[in-house]
């Protein structure tokens, strides 16, 4: 069965089947189609692989594993000159090195340069070896330099259109967002939030969010009402002194509490009630005064 975690993309570029991944026999080793040891010492990083920062604390606990264990994947070379250089596994490599090995079990194959690089941004995106950002300017180059839509880009590394888009995403926040999601201290999760704020209004609200100070779905929340705040409420009466004196002038004549809520040229006038007796009596006032202001006018 082939191996799933690779993916269809990686595994056709590599060329490569389960069969590959284990150690051949005598007869493969000579004919050159299977594993070889070769010396670390003889094998070089490829400068342009999309991952750029390495764990050390899993580093050193690969290392342990592979001084009880060994390596038990191969990675993967491509000839130099007479050197080779890793197009799959360099954390493999890096750990071999703490682990104080000299060699590693290595499949080696031929690659164009182009086959190189977009070999090295499959392999890391299938593996999720990259961060949230780094992960994002590996499918952006991807796509960029081997004209891939979104939909080719997510059928090579194996993972659904939506996931690409919203990975693609973080690439518009601002840049001291981004920076924030490279430190760690934002998660993916949290900074998508943010991709409908206007760029100038997101670093302010990213920082509410950083080192788990809100969940996801609080900052969804935050996100929905900075968008859509809600109506300022007037300014109470203050020191109106024509609305102050309005105000004590009513509560005298209905005997029940009265506030206002505005100013000297818009607001609102409340009358309290507090039994049906209270608003009968309110009422009956309110009319009086109106039918008197009616016999006047006429």
């Amino acid at each position: 069965m082939a191996n799933k975690g690779l993916g269809r993309g990686f595994a056709s570029l590599m060329g490569m089947n389960d069969l590959e991944l284990t150690r051949p026999s005598e007869q493969e080793q000579n004919s050159g189609n299977g594993v070889v040891q070769i010396a670390l010492l003889d094998i070089d990083p490829n400068f342009e692989q999309p991952r750029k920062n390495f764990d050390e604390n899993a580093l050193k606990e690969l290392a342990e594993s592979i001084k009880m264990h060994g390596v038990i994947q191969p990675i993967v070379v491509t000839p130099v000159g007479k050197r080779f250089m890793i197009i799959a596994g360099e954390r493999r490599f890096r750990a071999s090195k703490i682990a104080g090995k000299t060699e590693i079990p290595a499949i080696v194959r031929n690659y164009t340069p182009q086959q190189i690089k977009e070999i090295s941004l499959i392999e890391n995106l299938q593996r999720e070896d990259l961060s949230p950002i780094e992960a994002a300017r590996a499918i952006r180059t991807l796509m960029t330099e081997f004209n891939m839509t979104q939909e080719v880009a997510a059928d090579r590394i194996g993972k659904s259109r939506s996931a690409v888009a919203n990975t693609l995403r973080l690439l518009t926040l601002d840049e001291g967002v981004i920076k924030l999601i490279e430190e760690g201290r934002l998660s993916a999760g949290h900074a998508r939030t943010l991709v409908v704020v206007p760029a100038s209004q997101q670093y302010k609200l990213a920082l509410k969010g950083c080192d788990n100070q809100l969940t996801v779905r609080e900052m969804e929340k935050m996100v929905r009402e900075f968008l859509n705040p809600k109506p300022a409420k007037p300014k109470n009466v203050g020191e109106s002194k024509d609305l102050k004196n309005l105000v004590s002038n009513m509560q005298r004549a209905f005997a029940t509490k009265v506030s206002a809520i505005g100013n000297d040229n818009k607001g609102r006038i409340y009358i309290d009630y507090f039994t049906a007796d209270d608003l009968d009596r309110i009422c009956k006032m309110v009319e009086g005064w109106m039918n008197e202001q009616f016999r006047t006018e006429e």
